[in-house]
């Protein structure tokens, strides 16, 4: 019986001591913390966007790339939440053997310092080869919502790899100014003269805009694999990819999709048909580690450059003397893709689940719609080099 009673009072004792524990184990668990409050604006059930960019009047473009979707307007204007073909359905509308004066597959548009939108066809569906008239940039007038010019690239400019990504804008440069783009197909940086349309490759195959040798990407806690019929999965390598240029116009910043560094390059170089290639290529500065591998580059008017961050689902933001801080971090930017700042002060970006696709998941689409353009308020406001 005595025995009895202890074992008793020594179950008791062990129960009190394990209520503490067991108290807090019904607690909420520590977790990632977001960083900053990020707005969602439109929302897409649709194709997947990649670019996003809004005119000084607050007015939002949006593309959606021939990537295996159904696209029924690669271009288009964000209107009380719906998308409308811009600037028309027609041009929208590829036609066969008429490639020049229609849009083929958009990857990006953008508004220069003078409030115009620039569209940057690829002019590949599906990342198959180019051919002539593909690809090409064009220039519309959001006060006419006509087309002012088109830049057709030339064979040796436009490779059949090329796959032309970004673009940025100099406009004090020459008499008309000067765009810059990243091709991410065929590694290299292409210099645009506007008044002339004459552009030339730099740094083609130059390691600094070739995919990082033996990079492994970690999206979502999970290695980013490619996979091909009939072939082994291998890592994703994309080369020259996000771009921005430094508010003083000096510098282009620009970084492999596969690849954590950032890089710049001098733009008087890049511009001079004079100088030459290993000449530029001296230029180069290695901007260091990110802390993450980029899709989209932006920049600001203070001298501050936007880093998107796909494998953190965040953006961080490189100050002038080299410090790295975080602006946003949220479970949903599955996939931060473009940046792009506006004069209202608000930072806008696409977020698209890029991961998500089969040829990422062995066959399977993962991606959950809708896809997101959100925007979050930061001191800042554009670089307008005009």
């Amino acid at each position: 019986m005595k025995r009895c009673v202890l074992g008793v009072i020594l179950a008791l004792f062990l129960v009190a001591t394990a209520l503490p524990g067991l108290a807090a184990s019904t607690k909420e668990l520590a977790k990632d913390k977001p960083v900053g409050k990020i707005e969602a604006i439109a929302s897409f059930s649709g194709p997947m966007p990649t670019g996003v960019t809004v005119s000084r009047s607050g007015r939002i473009f949006v593309n959606f790339p021939q990537w295996g979707d159904k696209v029924d307007a690669t271009v288009a204007e964000v209107k009380k939440g719906k998308t409308v073909p811009y600037p028309n359905e027609k041009i929208n509308r590829c036609e066969k053997g008429d490639q020049k004066n229609c849009f083929v597959s958009v990857q990006s548009v953008v508004i220069d310092p003078k409030d115009r939108l620039w569209v940057l066809d690829t002019g590949s569906v599906g990342f198959g080869p180019t051919t002539y008239g593909g690809p090409k940039m064009v220039g519309i007038d959001l006060n006419t919502n006509q087309i002012f010019k088109t830049i057709i690239f030339p064979q040796d400019v436009a490779l059949t790899n090329t796959y032309l990504n970004d673009v940025r804008f100099d406009l004090r440069r020459g008499t008309e100014g000067f765009a810059f783009i990243t091709d991410s197909g065929a590694n290299a940086i292409i210099v645009v003269d506007l008044a002339s349309g004459k552009s030339w490759r730099r740094l083609s195959d130059h390691p600094t805009t070739k995919p990082e040798k033996g990079f492994l990407a970690l999206v979502e806690g999970r290695p980013l694999y490619l996979y091909l019929p009939g072939q082994k999965p291998f890592p994703l390598a994309v080369g020259a990819d996000g771009i921005a240029i430094s508010s003083d116009g000096s510098r282009l910043y620009y970084c492999p999709l596969s690849s954590r560094r950032l890089y710049s390059v001098g733009v008087d170089a890049l511009i001079d048909p004079a100088v030459t290639d290993e000449k530029v290529a001296e230029t180069v500065k290695d901007h260091g580690d990110k802390g993450g591998a980029s899709d989209g580059l932006e920049s600001d008017a203070k001298g501050r450059v936007y880093l998107s961050d796909y494998e953190h689902n965040a953006i961080h933001r490189m100050t002038p003397d080299g410090i790295i801080e975080t602006i946003a971090h949220d479970a949903r930017m599955l996939w931060p893709d473009t940046l792009s700042l506006a004069y209202d002060g608000y930072l806008y970006f696409t977020v698209n689940q890029i991961e998500r696709q089969a040829a990422h998941q062995a066959g399977k689409d993962l991606r959950e719609k809708p896809y997101v353009i959100f925007r979050i308020k930061i001191d800042a406001e554009p670089v307008a080099l005009k």
